[in-house]
């Protein structure tokens, strides 16, 4: 059993999403940044899936200006 079994999600109140928004097809470079820096801190810290996070920071840092 887990921590969570315990929670009804009909008693929680989630934050609104707004399913009919569009969404851009890509990342913008903001995005592609903040994502780039989550996946190496995850390749840091180790774990389950550090080796996966490792490669697609390395995928997306060469697909992308630098941020300076």
């Amino acid at each position: 059993m887990d921590d969570y079994a315990h929670l009804d999600l009909d008693e929680i109140d989630f934050a609104p999403v707004e399913y009919d928004e569009e969404r851009l097809p890509l990342l913008t470079l903001g995005e592609a940044h903040a994502l780039l820096r989550v996946l190496r801190t995850v390749a840091t810290e180790g774990g389950p899936v550090a080796g996966e996070a490792d490669g697609l920071s390395k995928e997306i840092a060469a697909r992308i200006p630098s941020e300076n």
